[in-house]
């Protein structure tokens, strides 16, 4: 077996969660930061946002909502706090877990969000990672 396959068969990728800072904007009381918890997106997840997020128009042109996307994932991703809680979505007077991030985030740290939980899922730029194995 190579070192690479058992580093495959040593590391299944079920649990894979790390905190991360959104924006100065999320504060406690005491002025600390308050960190997001978020997981890693699986291949079938991701299959399944990029699907809702595909549209065919009049004349058969596809078109991808980048905006939904990026709610989708942040929805998906997102551990703590949790915006799928239907008492959360609730309580700020919002129906499903789309409109309630809508409301409570801005959508520079949604995109913000988004892109830290697509790293964490593996999705990094290609680029850094051939200037690294120059090194």
């Amino acid at each position: 077996m190579s070192s690479l396959q058992a580093f495959l068969n040593e590391n299944i990728i079920d649990d894979i969660t790390e905190e991360v800072l959104v924006s100065n904007r999320f504060k406690d009381k005491k002025g600390s930061l308050l960190k997001f918890k978020i997981r890693a997106i699986t291949d079938s997840e991701m299959s399944d946002i990029q699907k809702i997020c595909m549209r065919t128009g009049k004349k058969g042109k596809v078109d991808f909502d980048v905006s939904k996307f990026n709610r989708l994932i942040a929805i998906k991703g997102t551990v703590d706090p949790k915006f799928e809680e239907a008492d959360s979505i609730k309580s700020v007077g919002c129906v499903t877990p789309e409109d309630y991030i809508k409301k409570v985030m801005l959508p520079g740290e949604i995109a913000t969000l988004a892109d830290q939980i697509q790293t964490l899922s593996g999705y990094t730029d290609l680029e850094e990672l051939k200037e690294q194995a120059k090194n």
